[in-house]
């Protein structure tokens, strides 16, 4: 009788972004409603998904190259994700005609379709009281943080990008189900919450910041009231993706006030008002540094990453130097860079003056040489704080965890070198005692000890 009921197998391969680790959730999630387990290989799968990335030329080969394995080592498989779109999806098509399936990013429907097509579930529906499916769902993250993802698509056109192309226009979530969800994860023992979207500043512009109700209060759909919100719940709230619209000038005194947590991770890209109008990014970046000294001055805490493009077509020696100059007067914190390179299907192709790969790497290499000098020099005025960290990590060697800069697989990490006295999840109070150009070192403070300030 086992036999018989014996559950069939879907094999997962989740490729890309935080916002796509949130799309494999939800498909891993329905999966189990549906009466499927999910298998940790090729070999015992029934199907395989692979959810892949479309960003940039070197995410879709690795892409290409997972469907080419789950062929090989599975024979059946099913595509989705933000190549499942355009000549992408016909690209994989035509490499990989014994495909079963392929659709675009978010498309749930369409993979559970495909699935119930080719192996139909044997168990006719979830019974909750064998199948032990979480309240939250399936998580991809470790149980003590989650993505919450608070809106779909983009209204952007950067010439850079063709995320609109592959997930549509902004979609924003009602903000009663994003802070349900939100008190879902709380409840199941998440103490992070990660904001993610395409445009986190965004929200609520395509339902004209609709009014909502959270526990029987008005709520606008906006990025404002949703801080709020998340802010109530007594845990580490992360916003990223925020574009520094003037709006976000009212975020700050949350932070100021220990409800949400003082970081912002916001993709400025470049500095150079000329490129920045070539790459059809919104902002002046000379406000943009007064509002950054303002929102220090109201919350000195606080910490900003961002991520930049060098080498972007028509960049001369002259715009470069004008980005190393903003970032020293910047003083950001975290810091990521890409060499700029082209994907199918954008604008910015067909920009003249194109930066030859030799040059790229050489700014590349400056701008980072420049950025860990900075980056350097403000952890080093950490050593002697005394900081909150969440554990990632236990092992025979110590601890390693995070502090509120730091937000997961990104930024930098906290070591507590021979201290294995807690465990993954754990909070702690810790004094800083080293520092490198990205991380701390820590030594845990215990209870007898006076905690300062």
């Amino acid at each position: 009788m086992t036999d018989t009921l014996q559950k069939q197998k879907v094999g997962f391969i989740s490729l890309g972004c935080p916002k796509a680790l949130v799309d494999s959730e939800r498909i891993l999630t329905q999966l189990k409603l549906d009466g499927y387990d999910i298998s940790p290989n090729y070999h015992e799968a029934d199907v395989v998904v692979v959810n892949t990335c479309g960003f940039i030329d070197s995410a879709k080969q690795e892409s290409m190259d997972a469907i080419s394995e789950a062929i090989s080592e599975n024979g059946k498989v099913i595509v989705t994700g933000c190549m499942g779109k355009g000549t992408d999806a016909e690209s994989i098509k035509a490499a990989n005609p014994e495909i079963l399936s392929v659709s675009g990013p978010a498309d749930y429907t369409s993979v559970m379709d495909a699935v119930h097509q080719f192996i139909p579930p044997t168990a006719a529906t979830h019974n909750p009281l064998i199948d032990l499916i979480p309240p939250q769902g399936v998580k991809l993250t470790p149980q003590h943080y989650a993505y919450l993802k608070i809106s779909e698509g983009c209204n952007h056109r950067c010439t850079f990008c063709i995320i609109p192309d592959m997930r549509g226009d902004l979609v924003s979530r009602p903000i009663a189900d994003v802070v349900s969800e939100a008190k879902t994860l709380v409840a199941a023992g998440v103490r992070e919450l990660l904001v993610i979207s395409q445009d986190t500043s965004a929200y609520g512009v395509d339902v004209k910041y609709k009014l909502d109700f959270v526990d029987g209060q008005a709520r606008e759909t906006r990025m404002l009231d949703l801080a709020v919100a998340l802010g109530e719940l007594g845990v580490w709230v992360r916003l990223h993706y925020v574009y520094p619209y003037p709006h976000v000038d009212k975020i700050i005194p949350l932070m100021a006030a220990g409800k949400i947590l003082p970081y912002l991770d916001i993709p400025f890209q470049h500095a150079s008002p000329r490129i920045l109008k070539l790459m059809k990014r919104p902002g002046n970046q000379e406000k943009v540094l007064e509002r950054i000294k303002n929102w220090r001055t109201i919350c000195p805490e606080l910490v900003i990453r961002s991520t930049f493009v060098v080498g972007f077509p028509g960049e001369t020696e002259d715009d470069f130097q004008l980005l190393l100059d903003w970032l020293q007067e910047a003083q950001l914190d975290r810091v990521g860079c890409f060499k700029y390179s082209p994907v199918e299907g954008a604008k910015a192709n067909d920009l003249p003056d194109h930066v030859p790969e030799a040059i790229q790497q050489q700014r590349w290499e400056r701008f980072m040489e420049t950025q860990q000098h900075i980056s350097a020099q403000r952890l080093q005025q950490r050593i002697g704080q005394q900081l909150e960290v969440l554990i990632d990590e236990v092992d025979e060697q110590g601890a390693v965890g995070r502090c509120y800069a730091d937000a997961p697989e990104i930024d930098g990490k906290v070591y507590l070198d021979d201290f294995t006295d807690t465990f993954v999840g754990d909070a702690l109070l810790v004094t800083i005692t080293g520092a490198d150009e990205y991380d701390l070192w820590a030594e845990p403070v215990y209870e007898d000890e006076e905690l300062d300030g």
